[in-house]
């Protein structure tokens, strides 16, 4: 198999790649990280010195790919399927590409910020850092409310790369600060995603490991 996945069923950014594997059929060779194993976490890091899941490893091009994106539009390009995560319409694409950068800067990062905040020891932790970052939240879903209520998908009526990177970042943004009763139509567009063939796989794969979530669901 010329493809393989270097990755976790709980890594949100992961969960992202995955879901476009499985939008299309794609088939890989599924390699989980386990960064707590010395061995493995040797040679993830021979892999690419960063450290960083995703990565995507094309034997038959010789070709090691890391981030989600990257590894989205590797996909589309060079092992396309029946559906199109990056549009051929050039202004569409551009709009998928920032939605894309929308949802992983101003839901994901600050979503990780806050985990990140949890997983230090208690004297190190940082109170007004998890608060700007809950702000980031909460100003980007009443952006993503609006702009969700007259369409099905983040770029129109299509799925998308766009809806690859939403799912994982409001899903995880709704365990460290719940949104789903604020937000109607962001609540919507994750009952629409999840009801998502693709998605639905990625979150019946995480739930063996769902109990390793640092943050208490509120």
């Amino acid at each position: 198999m010329s493809l393989t996945l270097h990755f976790h069923p709980l890594a949100s950014f992961c969960w992202k790649a995955l879901i476009a594997f499985y939008e299309n059929g794609t088939p890989f060779e599924p390699v989980i990280v386990d960064l707590g194993d010395p061995v493995c976490r040797a040679a993830f890091l021979k892999l690419t010195p960063v450290g960083k899941m995703p990565v995507l490893r094309d034997e038959a091009r010789d070709m090691t790919v890391p981030e989600s994106t990257i590894v989205i539009e590797y996909l589309d390009r060079l092992y396309p399927g029946r559906v199109r995560l990056m549009p051929d319409d050039p202004e569409l694409a551009l709009q998928v590409r920032l939605a894309d950068r929308f949802y992983d800067f101003y839901v994901h990062e600050p979503m990780q910020r806050f985990v990140a905040d949890y997983l230090r020891p208690a004297d190190r932790r940082d109170p007004y850092g998890v608060d700007q970052a809950r702000a980031q939240i909460e100003s980007s879903c009443a952006i993503i409310d609006a702009d969700m209520a007259t369409k099905p998908w983040a770029v129109g009526d299509a799925f998308t790369l766009a809806d690859c990177a939403a799912f994982p970042a409001l899903f995880y943004a709704d365990k460290v600060s719940p949104l789903r009763e604020r937000f109607p139509h962001v609540r919507a567009y994750l009952d629409r995603l999840s009801r998502r063939p693709s998605v639905a796989r990625v979150l019946e794969e995480a739930q063996p490991y769902f109990h390793l979530f640092p943050v208490k669901e509120a």
